[in-house]
């Protein structure tokens, strides 16, 4: 399918917020990478469930077993959007980084001294302070990943040099939520098992741009978030199903041994889980292939790729020649497939802060600091004020792109 003008134009619609007027103009929502904005179909599917079907997991009674018919629901479909058959390999939880550091707790109970775990420069902090925090506890040793400083992009060839016999954990981020660098979590995937090592890979900035696919990446684990495609505040925790059913997680007595609710501790957000099964039917529902939500998922997000990589083109086209600005990550439009549509800058003489507020005050919402990408800010040195950080999705339009170059060149 094609993705146009017409077809953004559509999805706008469908997202209340995207209504918001700043003086007399319509807002623009450029602050995706740290939470998107929600359809009208999730914020629904969430008040019915409050509303209509609120209940405790495992009741002999009608909005009981309601309520765990739609979690069922829900693992099946975050099942599909992450690209496996098996429901079971999907726990939620109350975000990424409480998922990872549970997770790493786990793990760590495995490693001992003369273990290595590897981590990346060009990872949020949540794929990076839970790994060293846990190794530290092991014994194990920690080797880390350097960026490229040029282009933000991971540096493969130290990458291959750290992977030994003695790694256990390769943790990576499918992209950066700083520089919108994509990763090869295909080929990393490869090597670390190689070695012997087990792969965790960070997918929250990946989830809204592009298709994710465990079975054929061929991670251990994968985490993404739904609030950063369309739904609510939740973490999605993907696990091998062998891995899941040996490893012994830290859960209370009382909570179930098979899986996934031996990995989902505590009573559960469910109008959250809902909200997350919504945003996956949201975007399955944008493609014209219904035969099944995975292919749908595959056709809607290829054709999301298309469009927002031509969206990208446009911003940097647009702002790599002004010349009171410095660009982090991949420039180059001829590499936009190594690349989502995410970008990171600096203005020469205004400070992140004020930067952020100016564009603020022209409509133009966008993040500025590290983003608790630390490990990229500090590999950069640019702490403690860190950079401005614009995101593109499927839901902005070249017009609102037209509006951010005009904005950041009259602040040259």
């Amino acid at each position: 399918m094609q993705f146009d003008a017409e077809t953004a134009a559509r999805c706008r619609a469908q997202f209340p917020a995207l209504k918001r007027q700043m003086n007399g103009r319509p807002a623009i929502f450029l602050d995706g990478p740290a939470g998107s904005q929600v359809p009208r179909t999730v914020i629904d599917s969430m008040s019915d469930y409050l509303a209509h079907h609120n209940a405790n997991h495992g009741g002999e009674f009608t909005t009981s077993r309601e309520s765990d018919a739609a979690m069922d629901s829900a693992h099946e479909m975050l099942a599909h959007f992450v690209g496996t058959d098996d429901s079971g390999c999907i726990a939620f939880g109350a975000n990424m980084t409480s998922l990872t550091f549970a997770l790493s707790r786990t793990l760590a109970c495995e490693w001992k001294e003369g273990d290595e775990v590897v981590i990346s420069h060009l990872d949020h902090d949540a794929n990076f302070s839970p790994w060293r925090l846990a190794a530290a506890d092991s014994g194990a040793t920690v080797r880390e990943v350097n960026l490229n400083p040029t282009d933000c992009t991971l540096d493969l060839g130290h990458l291959r040099r750290l992977i030994n016999e003695r790694t256990r954990l390769v943790a990576v981020c499918a992209a950066s939520n700083f520089s919108g660098s994509v990763t090869p979590v295909k080929e990393i995937c490869r090597l670390a098992h190689d070695a012997g090592a087990l792969v965790f890979i960070d997918a929250v900035h990946y989830a809204p741009h592009r298709l994710i696919d465990v079975t054929d990446w061929d991670c251990d684990f994968l985490t993404c978030s739904a609030y950063k495609f369309f739904g609510p505040h939740i973490g999605i925790l993907y696990g091998k199903r062998e891995l899941l059913e040996k490893l012994q997680p830290y859960k209370l007595r009382p909570a179930p041994d098979d899986l996934p609710g031996r990995w989902m501790t505590g009573t559960q957000s469910h109008e959250a889980i809902v909200g997350a099964k919504a945003a996956v039917d949201y975007l399955a529902g944008l493609a014209e292939d219904n035969a099944s939500p995975r292919a749908a998922l595959c056709e809607i997000m290829a054709a999301i790729e298309v469009y927002e990589n031509e969206l990208m083109k446009q911003l940097l086209l647009g702002v790599r020649n002004l010349a009171a600005y410095t660009l982090y990550g991949i420039s180059d439009t001829a590499r936009m497939t190594e690349r989502l549509p995410t970008l990171s800058l600096n203005h020469a003489r205004l400070g992140p802060m004020k930067f952020a507020q100016l564009l603020g005050e022209a409509g133009i919402f966008a993040w500025h600091g590290n983003y608790y990408a630390l490990p990229v800010t500090e590999a950069l040195q640019l702490e403690p004020e860190g950079a401005v950080r614009v995101g593109l999705l499927h839901y902005n339009t070249r017009e609102e792109v037209d509006r951010l170059i005009a904005v950041l060149a009259n602040l040259t």
